[in-house]
């Protein structure tokens, strides 16, 4: 059983920061890649950032420049630094990982997700 668990979020004002964690515990073999997604009400979730194994990240379009995930290998851990938060990055923010739980089989898990709401 493998779980992921985010925390971090909460309430901002507008151009203020935020620091999302996840934390991956249970019957680990490897981590390969860690990410982050988001939605809002009414919208489809999207791609916030993702980060390999190797450090290798990758960003959606709305938030180049102003988020920045980073990862802590030996803790199965990923954060997202938020800064320069907007009202429009105001959504649930998932934790997402590729994970190896034996020698064959790799699934893709999901954590319960964090409230992140910007004000104006």
């Amino acid at each position: 059983q493998v779980q992921l668990v985010e925390s971090g979020g909460g309430l901002v004002q507008a151009g203020g920061s935020l620091r999302l964690s996840c934390v991956a515990s249970g019957s680990i073999f490897s981590i390969k890649d860690m990410g982050w997604y988001r939605q809002a009400p009414g919208k489809q979730r999207e791609l916030v950032a993702t980060i390999t194994s190797g450090g290798s990240t990758n960003y959606g379009d709305s938030v180049k420049g102003r988020l920045t995930i980073s990862r802590d290998n030996a803790k199965n851990t990923v954060h997202l630094q938020m800064s320069s938060l907007k009202p429009e990055d105001t959504a649930v923010y998932y934790c997402n990982a590729l994970i190896a739980v034996g020698l064959i089989s790799t699934n893709i898990y999901w954590g319960q997700g964090t409230q992140v709401t910007v004000s104006s």
